[in-house]
């Protein structure tokens, strides 16, 4: 949990890395960057044989 400190009359949040983030890390967002990638591919490929091939 984040925790609040107050210095010099300001008060300031301190969170670690992973509570800034919201997230945990871990091999999902490899693995969504890597499907979409493939997946992006693979589309503009089906294009490319329908329109352009001559």
């Amino acid at each position: 949990m984040a925790k609040v400190e107050h210095a010099d009359g300001h008060r300031r949040i301190v969170e670690t890395p992973t509570e800034a983030r919201q997230a945990e890390p871990g091999p999902s967002i490899l693995a969504l960057l890597t499907i979409s990638t493939i997946a992006a591919i693979f589309v503009l490929a089906i294009v490319w044989f329908l329109f352009f091939r001559t």
